[in-house]
């Protein structure tokens, strides 16, 4: 796993929290093309290991994994080999999300960010979800060889959902981690991708969305989201309780984001990237294999085979 580094100068941390509460959304609507732009310009710092040709408005915030820091002390600092990116924009909240894999880089990663801008294009929060080696069913090779063949494309002006829709699928499905009994609209087809694994392998045209009930109900907190009506989408940032064994029972939980795809109302695909602080997550990696996270029931977990 990557080592996490902290600001520790504060006279060079002019853009660290004063607080990791991030709010669920930005304030202020602006422009799709504003946020393409940003987003584009996110990706191409990335590539080029300069956090700097990011454009920050004054008393910006930055944080990795939930760890406040200076963006110079973080992943972006890296020139990253990107072998693919999508990106999603919030008009309304002026939020983007970039989903972005560098699969051949020589330190793999699967990095999930979310920037909320200001009316002017510039960057006033961001987050990242950075999972490399040792992170939950990590797989940079796997996760990419399926991202890039999934059609997340535009959907019909007369076909789109709203934003209520959109949110109300995605939060269905992490709702019924608390309680199994609440639906979840999943269409079909439907498949999940959880950092190497797919369950689409199972069935491609099937529904391999539904997962079995956790030992315990658990409590996602701290949501933040983005949400695009343009492409059916809407990811969420929070907190995972339970699936990190180096955390104690009573913490919050790791840092944690799922990206949906929505469709007619209807879930169509999800791909969550999560952060351990312990390898894997303090769990053999034969359990995301087979049963994956100490979910009950066959279809249920992450990658059942």
């Amino acid at each position: 796993m990557r080592t996490k580094r902290t600001c520790v100068n504060v006279l060079s941390c002019s853009i660290v929290l004063a607080g990791v509460a991030f709010a669920t959304g930005a304030r202020a609507e602006c422009s799709r093309d504003t946020l393409r732009q940003l987003a584009d310009t996110y990706v191409r710092a990335q590539a080029a290991g300069n956090a700097a040709m990011l454009p920050l408005a004054a008393n910006a915030s930055y944080a990795e994994n939930d760890k406040a820091m200076d963006v110079a002390d973080g992943v972006l600092t890296e020139a990253l080999t990107v072998d693919f990116t999508r990106s999603f924009y919030d008009t309304t909240q002026c939020a983007a999300f970039t989903e972005l894999v560098a699969a051949t880089h020589a330190h793999p990663y699967v990095i999930h960010t979310r920037m909320e801008a200001t009316e002017e294009g510039t960057v006033s929060k961001m987050e990242s979800v950075v999972t490399d080696a040792g992170d939950w069913v990590f797989g940079a090779t796997e996760f990419l060889a399926v991202t890039r063949v999934e059609n997340w494309d535009e959907i019909p002006a007369d076909e789109r959902d709203t934003r209520e829709v959109i949110q109300a699928a995605a939060d269905a499905y992490l709702d019924n981690w608390g309680n199994p009994e609440l639906p979840v609209p999943h269409g079909t087809p439907c498949s999940r991708l959880e950092g190497r694994i797919s369950t689409a392998a199972r069935d491609p045209a099937g529904q391999t969305c539904t997962m079995g009930a956790f030992p315990r109900p658990l409590v996602t907190g701290n949501r933040r989201y983005v949400i695009d009506e343009t492409f059916g989408a809407v990811v969420i940032f929070h907190d995972f309780p339970f699936i990190d064994a180096g955390l104690p029972p009573e913490h919050p939980g790791t840092p944690a984001s799922q990206a949906f795809r929505v469709e007619g109302g209807m879930n169509r695909y999800i791909h969550e990237v999560t952060a351990c602080t312990t390898p894997d997550c303090g769990r053999p990696p034969a359990a995301g294999r087979q049963g994956g996270r100490g979910r009950q029931g066959g279809a249920a977990g992450p990658g059942g085979e």
